[in-house]
Formats: C-alpha cells, structure tokens, sequence
C-alpha cells in the first residue's frame, strides 16, 4: 500500500495553526498526511518565515522520506508560500491550495498601515506582503485559489471592500496570474477552513489537480 501523501497546512495572521485543526482532520479523513507549520506571522517577515518553512519541509522530507509534498495555505499562508517558492524554487513535486489570500494585496491592511496601532497589529507582514508587494508565480506548480463571499467580519468595519467578500478579503484581491484553478464558496473569511464543501473541494484538487 502507497504511504499517504504529505500536506504541509500554513495558517494565517495572528494564528498557530489550531484554527486549521478541522481541516487537518478532514484531509487525513481524505487519505492525506497532514503536518502543521507554525510560524511568527508579525515578529518575523515573509523572508525570514520562508526561510523557516525550508527548513522545516526539509526537515519533514528527511524524516518520512516523502516522494510528493502538498501545501494548503489560509489568507497570509498563500503570500509566504509565494515567497517560499520564489526564494526556493527546489522543491518536491506537489499542489498548493490557498484560501482567503489576497494575492493582489488587501485593502483592509493597507488602511490599518496607515496608522500608528495598525502598523503595530500587523507588524512585519504588511511590507513585503499584506501590501501587495510578493513575488510573482512564477512556478508551473498548480495551485488552486479559494475565496468565499459571505460577507461578515471585522474587515469590513475597517475597510469599505468592494463586492463579493468574505468579510475580510475581497473575492478581487484572492485572484492570482497563472492560477491553475479559480473557486468562490459560500462562506467567511474564517469559515474557508471550517465548511465541509471547501475542504472536499481541497482534497479533490489535491489528488486529482484541475
């Protein structure tokens, strides 16, 4: 019998990881492999948490001997994995899924950066991030893109978000050049990682790709 295929979950800002406990369990239901990083989301910049992420699948790789390893990113997540696969390119062959990142930048951190208390709530992942300023997907590796569209959350008392949106990010902003694959559920910015249809429809991209 094959092993199970890896997946590396990289949770979002202000978390650890145990947001993404039901999605964990869902994937393993699903025949994954499931594994958490947890990483500084404002204390330390994209760089230095890409570099921290390369350790870590590293690290993995040579504990389990893994063939093919996948990732599953939640809003911040999906901007640090663009920065990981930029900064290295070397990877074990494998399918990214993000949910809720606002690859374009997102306009509710750029109005919490333009004050003194919201630079500080966001630290280190507004430049060279929440702003906008990531590299580019220059990677073939498929990645799907999941945005949701119920609109409830505290975004929308800091920013005015354009049409559809998920309270926090708006469905715009999760667009990304050279995605594989384009999804809008009905859901909240946090609920990407609780709804039943989303973590399905992640599992299926990560067997199956598009």
């Amino acid at each position: 019998m094959p092993k199970p295929e890896t997946v590396v979950l990289v949770h979002g800002i202000w978390m650890t990881g145990l947001d993404m406990s039901l999605l964990h369990h869902r994937l393993k239901l699903c025949g994954f492999k499931p594994v958490q990083f947890s990483y500084p989301t404002i204390r330390c910049s994209l760089k230095d948490n890409a570099a921290k992420l390369q350790r870590f699948v590293r690290q993995l790789e040579k504990n389990s001997s893994a063939s093919k390893v996948h990732f599953v990113a939640h809003s911040l997540g999906g901007l640090l994995l663009r920065k990981f696969f930029n900064d290295y390119p070397d990877q074990l062959p494998g399918r990214v899924v993000t949910l809720g990142t606002p690859h374009a930048g997102s306009l509710v951190a750029r109005r919490m950066g333009c004050n003194p208390f919201g630079k500080i709530l966001l630290g280190k992942s507004y430049l060279h991030g929440l702003r906008g300023d990531v590299p580019s997907w220059h990677t073939k590796r498929e990645i799907a893109v999941f945005a949701g569209r119920t609109s409830v959350g505290v975004g929308r008392l800091i920013e005015k978000l354009p049409r559809p949106n998920d309270g926090t990010v708006a469905v715009t902003e999760t667009y990304l050049e050279d995605m594989s694959t384009h999804r809008i559920f009905p859901t909240t910015h946090m609920g990407l990682l609780f709804s039943d249809e989303v973590a399905q429809a992640v599992c299926k991209f990560l067997h199956k790709g598009v």
